[in-house]
Order: C-alpha cells, then structure tokens, then sequence
C-alpha cells in the first residue's frame, strides 16, 4: 500500500535544527517514507491525501507512563507525593484485575491516538493485557512489569514480579512487527530491596535489556535514601548494576551535579516530567544543565492520576515556559529543543533508531496537525505555533508503521463506545 501526502508542509530536522518544507509531497510505501520532496513521486499510489493547510511532523513518543492509571483520574488530587500514592491510588490500585487494566489501558491509547502519540513507555502490573490492547490498536510501546519488594527476607527466586517480567519479555518482546518492546523496571529505590534490585539488574544485563526507574523524584525521596544508605538514589542503582546495561529515569528533579556525571558516564536516559512535577509539587528538575552535559533528555506525562492527562503537547507547552519562569531566563528553553525531546529524543530512549523525524527510510510514524485555527494563525514560525501555541485537539490524524491509527476524530482499529462501556463497569466496581 502506496501513500501519498500532497500540498503539505513538512517538518523536518537537519543540522540540528527543524525546519519547515513548504507545499511538497510525502509518501509512505508500506510501513516506512518512501520519498520527500517538490516533485510528483515515480510509481503507483493507492492513496492520496490533500494536506493543504496541515503540517506534518513525527508523532510523539511519551516516555513515562502507567496507562490503566487513567480509572484513578482525579484520585487524591491536591496532596504531596507520598500521601497521595500510599493512602490513595495504592488502596485503588490493588482492586485492579486483568479486565479493569484491558479497558482503562484502551481508554489511555484512545487518548494518545488523539493527541499525536505514537508510542509511549509504560510501567504497570498485568502489562499482557496492555501488550495486548497495543498489538490489537496498532501503536507502538515498550512495556514493563514493575519490580518492588517491601520484604527483607525474600529471595529473587520467590520473587513473582521478578518471575512475570523476564516471563513477559519471552513471550512479547519484538511482538506486533517490532511495535511492542519489552523493558525492565525496577518501581523506585524507596520500594525496593537492595537484594531484589541487584539480582533483578542481573536479569536485565544478561538480556542488554533497557531498565526503566523512577529516580530522585522529590525531596523526601533522595535526602530519605542519603540518611539510610549514605548515599544518593542515583549512586544506589548504580552500585547494584542497574545502569550496566541501558537505562532510563523518570522525573530526576532532585539530581546533585554528582549525580548527573553518573547518568552521563552511563548512558542513562532522562524522562521530564513537567505536569506531574508541578501537580505533585516535587519542584523543577534541572533539564537544560542535563541537555548541556550531553545526557539525552525525553518527556513524558507520567500517569493521568498525577497528570491529569495524557496530552503531550501540554508537555511541551509547559516544558518550554517552565524553565525560563523558575530562572528568569527566556533562552533556557526554546522550540526546536522541545520538540526534539517529545520526538527524536524519545525514539533514541525507546531504542527505535528508525524513528522520531521524517526522512526517507524511516518508519512513517507521522501526525498531521491542523493550522486552520485561530489560535495557529498567522503561521509565521511553525515551530513555535507547536510549542507555544498548540493544543492537542488540533491533531487531526495519526498514522503509526504507515496505518492510520486516528483521522478527523474517528479510530480505525478502536471502538470507543465499547471502550466507554467497559471503562463505566470498571468504574462501578472500583468506586
């Protein structure tokens, strides 16, 4: 199947920076871009789609996530960190069965369809059930099954997280034509057993897995760490061997500069979190020193229990003002690097070298967003129309491996209403 995108401009990035390919064609044959540029392409095309008045860019990839959490939507809003996880969605969280997580997960890829995601990270329990609603929706994720451990005493070999993650990354990992990738997760430092955590990295490097954490969270977290290990969170999961092989880490707001040289020396990964950090009050991670040193920094929304939503354009929107407010600096941000993290950036972490621009050979994961709106017009400076004035509603299609996933509201391998209908059962059980 041969796409062609006419009367389009397309965004592209080169030397560094993204620039914008006015009125051009792109095609798509069968998963991957097949051609870019001013002329009418050679071959037969099966499709043709007028892109007058839309612009064309890599979708999205978010980075951290825990998709289910969409049922506890608006669960303990207004407390810290600490309560609001262990007094309100951990409670929730342990009525969950297979059938809630199937049907909040498909609510959640509803959700990111419509707001130009692509792919996403997800760290949540049943994550077969959530390898399942992507195989079947057509996007792409790398998935985890979560390790914790509350248990001084308990052994790797008793370990049932430890058991169903290596047991999910047998039977899913390269599933769905390479779509679904299976990673490693230990939760966090302060759920988790030194034991458990390093014979769990010892698992993830024999496989040269990627290992997906959260780190350094807030205040409480690290400095807790210090006074019980005498050392950061960060040195602790790199003592146990959970940087040896690949890794990413969500939220990092707290990171001393001893820190970051780890994350750098180590090739670690970094998720920014900024609509979860701000709700939960956790503070402002230091993303353009990161940037600067040279460690590659995503985004992510984070669950939308913390969030409260799953819209990555919100993400770039307030990752790109944020930081200029806290240090009265409006050059600390700006649009290309914004954009770069919600797409490029995302796709190195996820370790999907094919993907996160548009260029020839790559896979057409592509998302064309509409410019027909007020608040898009005049179109002077299309990169800064999608970061500092875009909503998420103004994606008008998704196309993940050259499938149109999402077009003009409507879902080609989704059914909302049934997804609504489950999704108001789970509810009733769950409340």
């Amino acid at each position: 199947m041969k796409t062609l995108f006419k009367n389009a401009d397309i965004l592209v990035f080169e030397n560094g920076i993204y620039s914008v390919i006015k009125n051009t064609y792109l095609a798509v044959d069968g998963d991957k871009i097949s051609y870019i540029g001013k002329d009418f392409p050679d071959g037969k095309i099966d499709i043709t789609k007028d892109m007058t008045g839309k612009l064309l860019m890599s979708g999205f990839y978010n980075c951290h996530n825990h998709c289910p959490m969409v049922l506890l939507r608006g669960v303990g809003s207004d407390l810290p960190l600490n309560e609001w996880l262990f007094n309100k969605v951990f409670p929730i969280e342990d009525k969950l069965t297979a059938d809630e997580i199937y049907a909040g997960t498909n609510l959640a890829l509803l959700e990111m369809l419509a707001c130009g995601t692509v792919s996403f990270s997800d760290m949540y329990f049943e994550p077969q059930v959530t390898a399942k609603a992507v195989a079947e929706a057509g996007m792409k994720a790398n998935l985890t099954r979560p390790v914790q451990s509350f248990d001084p005493d308990e052994e790797a070999k008793d370990s049932f997280r430890i058991a169903q993650s290596i047991e999910l990354y047998n039977e899913w990992n390269n599933a769905a034509d390479g779509r679904i990738l299976i990673d490693f997760s230990i939760h966090a430092e302060y759920t988790c057993t030194e034991k458990i955590a390093r014979a769990y990295s010892e698992e993830c490097n024999k496989r040269t897995g990627l290992m997906h954490i959260h780190l350094s969270e807030t205040v409480k977290e690290h400095n807790e760490c210090k006074e019980k290990y005498g050392k950061t969170p960060t040195q602790w999961f790199n003592d146990l061997g959970a940087f040896d092989s690949r890794a990413f880490a969500a939220h990092c707001v707290t990171l001393e500069d001893s820190d970051m040289e780890i994350l750098l020396s180590k090739g670690v990964n970094v998720v920014h979190n900024p609509s979860s950090n701000m709700k939960l009050g956790s503070g402002f991670a230091k993303v353009q020193k990161m940037l600067d040193m040279g460690i590659n920094v995503a985004l992510g929304t984070d669950g939308a229990a913390s969030n409260n939503n799953l819209d990555m354009v919100e993400e770039m929107h307030l990752a790109s003002i944020i930081h200029n407010g806290y240090s009265q600096d409006a050059t600390i941000m700006n649009a290309d690097t914004v954009i770069k993290m919600a797409t490029l950036n995302g796709a190195k972490l996820q370790g999907r070298d094919d993907c996160g621009e548009l260029k020839v050979g790559n896979k057409a994961d592509i998302i064309a967003i509409s410019l027909d709106k007020p608040h898009l017009r005049p179109v002077i400076d299309e990169k800064a129309l999608i970061t500092y004035s875009a909503q998420s509603s103004d994606v008008c299609m998704t196309m993940v491996d050259g499938k149109i996933l999402y077009e003009n509201g409507e879902y080609t391998t989704l059914d909302k209403e049934k997804i609504y209908f489950d999704v108001e059962k789970a509810i009733k059980k769950l409340y």
